[in-house]
């Protein structure tokens, strides 16, 4: 029963989290690209906290259900699926914090000239994507691991 809890917050976790981030990237994106730069960095300024708030929530569930998985699965051939589950976490939490942290918060700081804002958002859209590809993957995998 345990090992199902697990792999429920992990699979579950990980697709709402995939799923958050590709609300984010599609809807908040198309509409951040809508608006004049200076229109874009003043919205992130004012509104930068609803969305910094929606990523811990449904992070953490991810990141103890991968722990249990991970633990849980120990010396059986599962385990692989589950580390490489992990793997997509990683990435996406080490995107988070190494580049979309940062970001946001030079997005919000209203210090940021027009010219950057504008070449920032569209990495910061290119990027996302990828971001939505590890998340995504990370619950594909955590089902081919309680396939196997």
């Amino acid at each position: 029963m345990i090992k199902t809890a697990f792999n429920i917050l992990t699979i579950c976790g990980a697709a709402g989290f995939a799923g958050v981030m590709l609300s984010i990237g599609v809807t908040l994106g198309g509409y951040w690209q809508s608006l004049s730069t200076r229109e874009f960095l003043d919205w992130f300024a004012a509104n930068n906290q609803f969305v910094s708030r929606s990523i811990p929530l449904i992070f953490m569930p991810t990141l103890i259900g991968l722990i249990g998985s991970v633990w849980l699965y120990w010396g059986q051939p599962e385990l692989k699926y589950w580390l490489l589950s992990a793997a997509c976490i990683l990435v996406v939490a080490v995107l988070t914090f190494a580049f979309f942290v940062p970001t946001n918060t030079a997005f919000a700081s209203g210090t940021m000239d027009e010219a950057t804002g504008a070449a920032k958002l569209n990495q910061w859209l290119t990027v996302h994507n990828f971001r939505i590809g590890f998340g995504m993957a990370a619950a594909v995998v955590g089902c081919i691991a309680i396939k196997a």
